[in-house]
């Protein structure tokens, strides 16, 4: 059992038969027809020699079919990945230079170690410090740079910087250096992998083909793009023009390689390192989560850590970079109908074949073309409709998601990466440490409390019941002390507070000692505490403690119970007064 557990292929591979197989291998087929231009195109998107990507998307897939538990997730080198590993490595030595590639090797090497660290020790909530908002904020800040970046070969000029102004600025400065055939290349490559996108399928199921298949022949555009590119560079011998081509790519298997081990270059590029590794596994894990819901299959997120950690150990070691699971070849993946984790193993077989035997065909390719497909990838991810939605829920989650695309178009991608991380942990705090609180009262004929400034409630000057809607910490207790005694201060007939508990999950040591300094400074003020909706384990700690010893009230089973044992104990017999929006309005 605990084998089958970091090894799920003993799982599936126990019922694998002649139909899975047969499936398995058509959306192989599929997938490295799509992921063949990719990968060359996502290697030199992180200033890295072309055949590298090919690499990178042979042993690290095959490594993830053996250790990750999502049927469909297609594992290699993505888009934002690749921009954030150039950063990472350009900082140490420049790009495509053996340092450059050393570099990118040690990025690998050590995001799979922490990735597998990571898996071993149960660790994947921490991926949860980083919030949707700066997710999508960051994939969509880094969507607008990578097709900017790629400007440059579309255009054939020089540019360079890590954020838009720099990027802006030298593509401004070189634009009159613009090679006329190497503009029309891009331009129609772009164009036309566009509309394969958005119009192809239409077209092919207007013509009769069915639409999976229709979407199926979509998805292999930009094979026809690369390949009428190339002809068109030979026929009218384009190269000589000064169009810019891939050049002749080794063909190899993938090399053995070992990291270098630089304890100081090792220091240098760990919080990259840390950054790619939960970038790399949030971008991952939400596609595979969202890919195992369509078939009621499920993921475990541990797993899937040490899954992509040894994908990534396994490029470090293949002479590959960083790699993580896309979304677009994964969704492809699933529509092609993959079955099971083998279907990444028959791809890492088909990169494997057209490294030893087609690599001679992509010489002629342009970079123009390579830079289009990146392009169109790209623009695919910036998400224009989220931050408008988010806008209108909630404008803190908006500040962190403007602040992260702000950032990080404005200064770089590790910065904004780390500013996201900054503002959701601000964000959690400054949240956790002002939970909502409010006066609640019964509804009348009914034993329901609800807030008094929402509803039509009963309440009594001589009792005041404070709703808390979230666990107590450190992070709260001393706001709970003003809260209660401010509220206590404005109500001059009180003699019972009643913190109603049905929503405190926890109550820390903090937390214990607020609860106790609030008892005695009531208990002077002539006013009971007492508890009502005590959850059990909450009750069980408090039992550990002097409070319920100290207690001048009573814990109560339900605020019902509580309200109606102490309504009559002003002294008056007064009858409930009804109070809420309603009733200021003189709706009774």
């Amino acid at each position: 059992m605990q084998l089958k557990q970091y090894l799920p292929i003993l799982e599936w591979g126990r019922g694998y038969g002649g139909v899975t197989l047969t499936n398995d291998l058509v959306a192989a087929a599929i997938v490295t027809i799509m992921l063949i231009p990719q990968s060359l195109a996502y290697a030199m998107l992180a200033g890295l020699p072309p055949e590298i990507g090919l690499y990178a998307s042979i042993l690290p897939i095959i490594a993830y079919a053996l250790f990750g538990t999502s049927r469909a997730l297609a594992v290699g080198p993505v888009a934002v990945i690749s921009l954030m590993t150039l950063t990472a490595a350009s900082a140490v030595a420049p790009p495509g230079s053996p340092d450059f590639i050393a570099a990118t090797l040690i990025l690998a090497l050590l995001s799979g170690v922490i990735l597998m660290v990571m898996g071993v020790l149960r660790l994947g909530f921490l991926a949860n410090l980083l919030s949707h908002p700066v997710v999508s904020g960051f994939i969509t800040a880094s969507g607008i740079i990578i097709a900017t970046s790629q400007l440059k070969s579309v255009l054939g000029i020089k540019a360079s910087g890590e954020a838009m102004p720099e990027l802006v600025t030298t593509l401004i400065e070189n634009a009159k250096d613009t090679n006329p055939y190497t503009l029309a290349i891009g331009v129609i490559a772009t164009a036309f992998l566009f509309w394969v996108r958005k119009g192809l399928k239409p077209l092919l199921v207007h013509m009769g083909l069915a639409a999976r298949p229709a979407d199926l022949v979509a998805k292999a555009g930009p094979i026809v793009a690369v390949g009428l590119s190339i002809l068109a560079v030979i026929a009218f011998d384009l190269e000589a023009k000064g169009v810019k081509v891939v050049g002749a790519i080794p063909q190899s298997l993938p090399p053995f390689t070992m990291p270098l081990f630089n304890a100081e270059l090792w220091q240098q590029l760990a919080i990259p390192a840390l950054l790619l590794s939960i970038i790399g596994f949030v971008e991952s894990v939400s596609v595979a989560q969202t890919l195992a819901a369509k078939k009621r299959q499920r993921i475990r997120p541990d797993q899937e850590l040490i899954g992509l950690g040894a994908a990534n150990v396994a490029a470090a070691f293949s002479g590959g970079y960083p790699v993580t699971g896309g979304f677009a070849r994964s969704v492809v993946n699933f529509d092609a109908g993959a079955e099971t984790p083998a279907a990444g193993a028959f791809t890492a077989i088909g990169i494997l074949l057209a490294a030893l035997f087609l690599t001679p065909l992509l010489a002629s390719l342009p970079i123009a073309t390579l830079a289009g497909t990146i392009i169109v990838a790209v623009l695919s991810l910036v998400d224009y409709k989220t931050p408008r939605a988010i806008w209108r829920y909630s404008k803190p989650d908006f500040a962190a998601m403007a602040t992260t695309i702000a950032v990080t178009l404005l200064i770089g991608v590790e910065p904004g990466v780390i500013a996201g991380v900054g503002l959701s942990l601000a964000l959690f705090l400054w949240r956790a440490s002002r939970p909502h609180a409010a006066i609640v009262g019964r509804v009348p004929d009914t034993e329901h409390f609800r807030n008094v400034k929402r509803h039509q409630v009963q309440t009594v000057p001589h009792i005041l019941t404070i709703r808390i809607d979230e666990g107590l910490s450190y992070l709260n207790a001393r706001w709970l002390e003003e809260f209660v005694l401010e509220e206590v201060s404005e109500h001059p007939k009180l003699r019972h507070l009643i913190l109603m508990c049905s929503a405190v999950n926890a109550i820390d040591a903090s937390a214990l000692e607020s609860l106790e300094a609030i008892n005695h400074r009531l208990a002077d003020a002539g006013v009971k505490l007492h508890l009502s909706e005590v959850k059990g384990p909450v009750m069980d700690a408090l039992q550990r403690s002097h409070l319920l010893h100290d207690l001048s009230g009573k814990v109560y089973l339900s605020q019902n119970e509580a309200f109606s044992a102490l309504i009559l104990d002003d002294g008056t017999g007064d009858e409930p007064l009804v109070c809420g929006p309603w009733a200021e309005r003189g709706i009774m």
